[in-house]
């Protein structure tokens, strides 16, 4: 495997793994491995947070049910499509990032 860098950023790495004591190839692997698991966790987290948040969404549209009644076919419709908007608009919007 090759690996090119900008100039200042290859001197700052091969500096890195001399600082650590390591080859730059073991520095180069602890690197990765770290980046790898820095990305995981942060996928768990962004999932465990929007787990949180759909729960949150469940209890008030629960309490709300309860003190006004159950959603009509009608507004369970319309919430679908408003849903289902957002969600291209969201796709979208990423195909342009």
């Amino acid at each position: 495997m090759s690996v090119t860098f900008a100039p200042e950023l290859g001197e700052a790495v091969r500096a890195a793994a001399e600082q650590a004591g390591l080859s730059l190839s073991d520095w180069m692997a602890k690197a990765a491995e770290a980046k790898i698991q820095a990305d995981w966790e942060a996928r768990i987290l962004k999932e465990a947070e929007q787990e949180r948040r759909h729960q949150g969404l469940r209890e008030f549209l629960d309490e709300y049910q309860a003190e006004y009644g159950a959603f009509t076919e009608e507004e369970m419709a319309r919430a679908q499509r408003e849903r289902e908007l957002a969600e291209q608009q969201a796709r979208e919007a990423e195909e342009q990032a």
